[in-house]
């Protein structure tokens, strides 16, 4: 993808009224368009103060302008900022003066897309501003602005310079093959390999809590009826949001409810209650409740502690793990231990199995010891550093290096084909590339910058 010659503009704050409205401008023009809008000679790098005047030389505001010459820009060309007063007209005519320059709006994301074709920023760093942009909590605010300064690409680079330096000495050792040394078999090649495939795991576990992180866990509230499913989203909302009684089957439909622990946004949903039901309205809540659970990140299973736990409940759990990609993102809470202090025996084989959380919906006793198990079962912890912000392509990237590293590493043991390793190690290092953008397709950086706001 080449770099537009091409001038472009745009707001670069919210529409609406406002105290201060920044109009953008890139390109080659900028500097020759600011001069005939503001009858001043900029300084880079300085704020000049002054009247912007329309072609016919009325006055249309006063404000700030700042020049900031290629490369050392944001986009790596030549920039102009204009500060004007915040009212949608006067922005709108100081719009129309710089287009009827010449100039044209820039397309949505393009002033970054600009930095990265101009290397002021790689691709991870270029998605990084739009999730900084789009933070829905201080926590995923603060793991966008790590990636923003690049600690995510450099963890990247390190893993993709290890993997090359290794791969060069396989290949060098393919080269002398009248060496008598066995260079894939004296095992440095191995521990080597092992040691990249460690680090890669620990990169890509940073790079799935960066993700809920972003997108937020959504965990799914089920079980059967009058377990106290709707009073566990009560209480963890913080509010009465879903009406609470004692007869069984209240739930009819699925509620959402939006809530952040210690800064890890949560996407609650609660289900109706999972039983054989007659009722073709229930039926519906019931057929919904399953869909939810099918795309969940985290099921929370809600049993009723003062009642035994039963074959119907083992069914329950069965049902539930045949649906879901990964049994181990279920969590049993046994609800109502305030009615039934004995409540844990009925589940004392399980604990083994699967996380189990005893609490009251009622009292409240036992949901900080929930909390702790999402934010552990998320991997989140405020205390930790060095999280990033990632996104799905991020950590599709890293398992596809992974991959490729793994069946490397089973070739290095078995065969010991040394042509096969080598070539594991180039796909598993284009892979990585495509994080950072060195290595991507047009499409792919289309589809990316497409998708930011305009202006930025």
């Amino acid at each position: 993808m080449a770099v537009s010659s091409e001038t472009i503009c745009a707001v670069a704050t919210p529409s609406g009224r406002g105290g201060i409205s920044v109009i953008r401008i890139s390109g080659a023009c900028s500097y020759q368009v600011a001069e005939k809008l503001t009858s001043l000679q900029l300084l880079p790098r300085h704020a000049h103060y002054g009247a912007f005047y329309s072609a016919s030389g009325e006055v249309i505001d006063n404000g700030i302008s700042l020049f900031f010459p290629g490369p050392d820009s944001f986009t790596g060309e030549d920039v102009v900022e204009i500060q004007a007063h915040g009212g949608p007209f006067v922005v709108d005519m100081l719009l129309q003066e710089i287009l009827s320059q010449g100039v044209r709006l820039a397309n949505p994301g393009e002033f970054s897309e600009r930095a990265f074709l101009n290397d002021k920023i790689d691709l991870a760093q270029a998605e990084a501003i739009a999730d900084l942009i789009e933070s829905n909590s201080m926590e995923a605010a603060r793991f966008a602005i790590r990636s923003l300064q690049g600690e995510f690409s450099t963890l990247i680079n390190s893993l993709i310079s290890s993997i090359l330096e290794l791969r060069k000495y396989i290949e060098a050792a393919m080269d002398f093959p009248e060496e008598e040394v066995d260079f894939l078999g004296e095992g440095d090649v191995e521990n080597r390999l092992i040691a990249i495939l460690r680090r890669l795991d620990e990169v890509l576990a940073k790079a799935r809590h960066g993700t809920i992180m972003k997108n937020g866990l959504h965990v799914v509230i089920a079980g059967e009826p009058n377990a106290g499913k709707s009073s566990l989203l009560n209480v963890l909302a913080g509010q009465s949001r879903a009406i609470v009684t004692d007869i069984a089957g209240t739930t009819r439909d699925t509620l959402k409810e939006h809530i952040s622990i210690d800064g890890m946004p949560l996407h609650i949903i609660d289900t109706a209650g999972l039983h054989n039901s007659n009722d073709i309205v229930e039926q519906e809540g019931i057929k919904r409740a399953w869909k939810e659970i099918t795309e969940a990140d985290l099921v929370l299973l809600v049993v009723d502690a003062t009642k035994a736990f039963d074959p119907e409940s083992n069914e329950l759990i069965a049902a539930i793990k045949n649906v879901m990609e990964d049994s181990l993102n279920l969590i049993l809470v046994f609800n109502k231990t305030d009615l039934n202090e004995h409540s844990s025996v009925h589940n004392e084989d399980l604990s083994g199995t699967y996380s189990c959380v005893h609490l009251s919906a009622k009292s409240g006793a036992g949901i900080e010891s929930l909390k702790t198990t999402l934010k552990e079962f998320a991997g989140l912890n405020t205390s930790v550093e060095g999280g990033f912000i990632s996104r799905r392509r991020h950590l599709d990237a890293l398992e596809k290096s992974r991959g490729f590293l793994i069946s490397g590493l089973e070739e290095l043991t078995t065969s010991k084909a040394g042509e096969l390793v080598a070539e594991d190690m180039r796909e598993a290092h284009l892979a990585l590339e495509a994080i950072t953008g060195k290595y991507s397709s047009d499409d792919l950086l289309g589809e990316i910058f497409s998708s930011f706001c305009i202006g930025k």
